[in-house]
């Protein structure tokens, strides 16, 4: 936690509520954060829809299903 944080305990924080209730009244607080939270969401999607998770450049290999043939006849083993 930074000290800036560490200074904002609860006494402050009841402080600073009664003074926002004193500013903007009872009846308006709940449609101005109402507003800051619809706010906040459309500047989400506007910043996710502007830069989009990038896809992979190419899809993952499969993994082998048998051991591939030996190419080289010199280093195929003996056949009896």
């Amino acid at each position: 936690m930074s000290p800036v944080f560490a200074i904002i305990d609860a006494p402050i924080i009841a402080v600073i509520i009664g003074a926002a209730i004193i500013l903007f009244g009872a009846e308006r607080l709940p449609k101005l954060a109402r507003s800051m939270g619809q706010a906040k969401k459309e500047f989400d999607a506007a910043v996710s829809a502007k830069n989009p998770p990038p896809e992979p450049a190419t899809p993952p290999a499969a993994p082998p299903s048998a051991p591939l043939p030996p190419t080289d006849p010199s280093a195929a083993p003996p056949t009896q």
